[in-house]
């Protein structure tokens, strides 16, 4: 009976290694999707950090899930951290937009404008 349950042409040994190296596979294929969900649920986490939204715990479960301590492949994580970084320059270019403002002369730019608007009144018999 059971050597009628084996597939043609194994024998009871080759058939135990080939489900073992199926499991052994398995296992791995599990072990490396798990892993991927995890560094999707960490960029999750990082830029739901960034932009100031709410935590999921989904996100924390996979991590979890995963063993904790999630390490992002390096194209992840430079995308992170030049997001982090474009978001430190961004504020660093506004406080330097405002000292600028600070010297700008508001009477000479008030002049200019004034004379363009002559400029064009000049030129423009409806105004």
């Amino acid at each position: 009976d059971k050597a009628a349950a084996l597939p043609s042409g194994m024998a009871r040994e080759e058939f135990e290694e080939y489900q073992r190296q199926l499991l052994e596979e398995k296992i791995e294929r599990d072990k490396v999707f798990a892993q991927r969900k995890a560094e999707r649920a960490t960029v999750r986490i990082h830029l739901r950090d960034k932009y100031h939204l709410a935590q999921d715990e989904r996100d924390d479960a996979q991590v979890h899930m995963a063993g904790g301590a999630v390490e992002l492949p390096q194209d992840l994580a430079a995308m992170v951290h030049s997001e982090e970084e474009e978001e430190e320059d961004g504020s660093a270019g506004a406080f330097a937009f405002l000292a600028k403002l600070r010297e700008v002369e508001l009477p000479a730019l008030r002049d200019r404008a004034r004379g363009g608007v002559d400029q064009v009144k000049e030129k423009c018999a409806l105004m």
